[in-house]
Formats: C-alpha cells, sequence, structure tokens
C-alpha cells in the first residue's frame, strides 16, 4: 500500500500504523491511559537535548497532542496526584491528602492510602461503568477494592519487595484482584505475578505483560495502567540520570507492544500518557520534627503529642490533635515564623488556613510549610535541623506551580490533533477528557475536557 507523505510513518511504529491506516473519527472510543510515574514532560519534548532513544513516546509529539507541562495537585504526590487523575477534582475534595496515612502514634505500621472507599467523590472507573463500558486497571494506586473495575489488579504491599521473604504473599494480591480467578486465568501467559509492589522496570514489566494479556483476552473499554519504575529510579540516581534515561528507554518499547495490541483491538481507540509530577533534584534534608521535640509538642517516639508535622516530600502540613487548641497554635506559629525568617532553612512559605484551603489540600492541617528547591522533609527527631542529603537524590512533592514538578499529558488515535501543542493544562482536565472520548458523562469533574480533535 502506498502512503502519501503526509501518511508517512516509522518503520519502529506498527502501533501507529495501526491508527493511521485504519483509526476514523467516532462519537465514543475506548481509552488506553498510560501512567508512568514521575515523567516530566522534558523527557518527551527535550528528548534529542538529553540523548533519549524512545522512538515510541517521541512520535506522540508529531502524531498527537501534548501539553507542555501539567499543574497538578498540592501536594505533588503519587497517591493524591492519581486520585485527581481519575477524579476531575482537587484533594481535599476526592479525601486522599498524601501518599501515608496520618499516623502521629505509629500504630500504622508506614500504611499507605491502598483502599478506593476512601475516594469522595466518583471515578472515571464509575462514570465508565455506569455507561455500561468494561473497565480495567492494573497497579493504580487507591484501587484495593474497586467496585466499578471488572478487572483489577491493585497496587497494594505488605513489605518493600526488596525485604518481601513471604512466598505466600503472592497469594493476598490474588485475594485482592478482580475476578479472584484473574491471575492464575493470566499467569499462563504472563508469568508469575509480583509479591506485593515491586517499582523496578522488571516490576513495570510484569505488569505490562498483565495488561497485554488482558486487552487481547477482555478488550476493555476503559484501561488504566501504573508503571513505577521511573519514579523510583530518579529517587535513587537523580533526574535525568544515566539510569533513569535507560529506564525510560526500557518504558518506550512496553508503551509500543500496549499502543499495538489496543489499536489492534479498535483503530478508534485513543492512547493517553501522564503522569502524577515531576521531580528535582535535592540537596538538603530539613528535619521539621526536631523544633516539635524540642518544643515539647511532641515525642521523639510514639506518645502524647499536641502538633506534629506530617511529611510529603517537599512541604510538611502540620497537624494538631486539637485544632481548637489555640496556645498550641501560636506556639507553632512562633515556631515557625522563626524558622522560615532564616534562609538557610529553606522554608519558602508558611500556609495558614484559609491560604491551606485555596490550594485544595490538607483540610485538616492548621499550617502547611512549603521547602525551596533543593531543600526536602526529613523524618530525624534529634540532630541536625538542616543536614546535607546523603540519602536519595531526587524528590518531588513540591508546590504544583513549581516549573520542574509539572507532569505530563500526550494523547494519540483517531480524532485526535496531529502536534498540537495545548500548552500548559490542569491535571483535573484529564479524567473529563477520557470520558468525552469514552462517551461516559462525568459531571462531578470540576475542569472542562480537553480539545483534542482537529
Amino acid at each position: 500500500m502506498h502512503l502519501s507523505p503526509r501518511r508517512s510513518f516509522p518503520s519502529h511504529c506498527p502501533w501507529l500504523l495501526l491508527f493511521v491506516l485504519f483509526g476514523a473519527s467516532a462519537s465514543a472510543a475506548p481509552v488506553l491511559i498510560i501512567s508512568i510515574d514521575g515523567l516530566k514532560p522534558e523527557y518527551i519534548l527535550q528528548a534529542d537535548a538529553h540523548g533519549l532513544k524512545i522512538p515510541n513516546l517521541r512520535t506522540l509529539v508529531s502524531n498527537g497532542t501534548y501539553a507542555d507541562g501539567v499543574v497538578g495537585v498540592w501536594p505533588t504526590l503519587t497517591y493524591p496526584s492519581h486520585v485527581t487523575l481519575i477524579t476531575g477534582v482537587l484533594p481535599a475534595e476526592h479525601g486522599v491528602y498524601n501518599n501515608v496515612e496520618f499516623d502521629p502514634d505509629g500504630h500504622f505500621g508506614g500504611a499507605w492510602n491502598w483502599y478506593a472507599d476512601e475516594i469522595k467523590v466518583p471515578t472515571l472507573w464509575h462514570a465508565a461503568h455506569n455507561a455500561g463500558l468494561h473497565t480495567a486497571s492494573i497497579g493504580w494506586p487507591v484501587s484495593v477494592g474497586a467496585r466499578d473495575v471488572d478487572w483489577l489488579i491493585p497496587e497494594y504491599w505488605r513489605a518493600d519487595y526488596a525485604t518481601a521473604s513471604n512466598p505466600l504473599d503472592g497469594l493476598l494480591i490474588a485475594a485482592l484482584s478482580h475476578p479472584r480467578t484473574l491471575l492464575s486465568e493470566l499467569e499462563p501467559a504472563a508469568g508469575p505475578y509480583m509479591m506485593g509492589n515491586d517499582a523496578s522496570i522488571a516490576g513495570d514489566e510484569t505488569k505490562t505483560r498483565y495488561a497485554l494479556e488482558i486487552l487481547r483476552k477482555d478488550k476493555p473499554a476503559l484501561m488504566t495502567l501504573h508503571l513505577s519504575a521511573l519514579d523510583e529510579v530518579q529517587h535513587e540516581h537523580g533526574v535525568f540520570s544515566a539510569e533513569a534515561d535507560h529506564t525510560l528507554e526500557a518504558i518506550d518499547g512496553m508503551v509500543a507492544r500496549l499502543a499495538t495490541q489496543e489499536f489492534a483491538n479498535n483503530p478508534s481507540a485513543v492512547l493517553l500518557i501522564v503522569s502524577d509530577h515531576g521531580f528535582l533534584n535535592i540537596a538538603r534534608v530539613v528535619n521539621l520534627q526536631i523544633p516539635f521535640v524540642q518544643a515539647g509538642l511532641m515525642p521523639a517516639g510514639p506518645g502524647a503529642w499536641k502538633a506534629r508535622p506530617w511529611m510529603a516530600g517537599g512541604m510538611a502540613a502540620i497537624m494538631l490533635r486539637d485544632p481548637n487548641d489555640r496556645a498550641t497554635v501560636q506556639k507553632v506559629q512562633a515556631i515557625l515564623n522563626t524558622l522560615a525568617a532564616d534562609p538557610s532553612n529553606g522554608i519558602a512559605q508558611v500556609l495558614e488556613r484559609e491560604a491551606i484551603a485555596k490550594r485544595g489540600c490538607f483540610p485538616d492541617a492548621a499550617f502547611v510549610v512549603v521547602l525551596s528547591p533543593g531543600y526536602y522533609a526529613g523524618f530525624a527527631t534529634s540532630g541536625r535541623l538542616v543536614q546535607i542529603n546523603d540519602s536519595h537524590l531526587g524528590a518531588h512533592g513540591y508546590p504544583p506551580d513549581y516549573p520542574e514538578m509539572r507532569a505530563s499529558f500526550f494523547a494519540l488515535g483517531a480524532g485526535v490533533a496531529h502536534h498540537r501543542d495545548l500548552g500548559l493544562i490542569d491535571m483535573r482536565q484529564v479524567a473529563p477528557t477520557a470520558a468525552r472520548i469514552l462517551g461516559a458523562p462525568m459531571p462531578s469533574a470540576r475542569a472542562e475536557p480537553l480539545r483534542l480533535k482537529p
């Protein structure tokens, strides 16, 4: 078949060939949403400058619609952001304020906000399900027990994968998946699933194989997939490190395989590549708990407390046991004002309740301490307030208006404009955009859908 120059395509992109040859605009179409955790838009938009070999992801610019950046939520963390991506509302409304649960007495064993019942508003899964569409999700944060997902493998773990020692934890993931026999049905073709959550590139490959099998067997109208290795490697080695670049190059191949299958299922499908936040490199750790211990507001370990920080990466929410305790509020405010007055402490600003409410985050916090780029909220309860960072190199959790924290959005498929630059967009626009493509009403979203059609 002869293709005109306008319809030429790279030989390494069979998925691009599928939708170029057969795609046709439709009023409703399937959607595959792949979240590449920690994907800064520059990884794709400035691939040449960084020497990245990502031929498949690069075609999203020339053959699709994309954003220069996505302005996310407070804080720019994985779990609050991923819930915004599928609800179209800010954390104060959807109910997931941080990655981890607030556990001032240390009783929860480092538990994260894993459970879909914590989400207080309708999700994209719910909108699709209500429209009579089949849904699937693998590794998406805050999805344990999601009732509107027909084929579900949630993100959950009992222990860090690197230290996990109980092989029966694989049965735990099977028990949390839906239908109950899903993993056993897919394992002959996809191989064993992980015990909990493997944030390495091997874990992303496992999730990709299972996603491919669900796409082949069940052809869901909506699939959401979370790939987490790029985030992990940037934490360990920094932004645009050789390790991060190599990880994204491996993910590029996974995206190609997934897109090929999605467009083979239905050439009218739309592929959305998104991320939850950006990244920046850090040089110092600010141990905000130390002045609270010194002031007698909290113990160095579990025990009675009046006020304490709830760390969130590049910021911390200051929580009070009794929000109406004016004496403690004044004492905390004095401590924070003193800390912020010294630039070497790395405190960019201290927000009070009215300012917190405007940003849609931490509705129960008395204050939010925002750190400057390069500083990160540490957990030490003794020693120096500010320490040289000697652990992980990359971080997020800063305000979404920091340019380094911008997330990504790329769309490709039938009826999607070619080489359209949307500029900066709001993360709340992703869910209603996907809902519109699916033909599934989502009136609870707080932002307008993006214009993807030519």
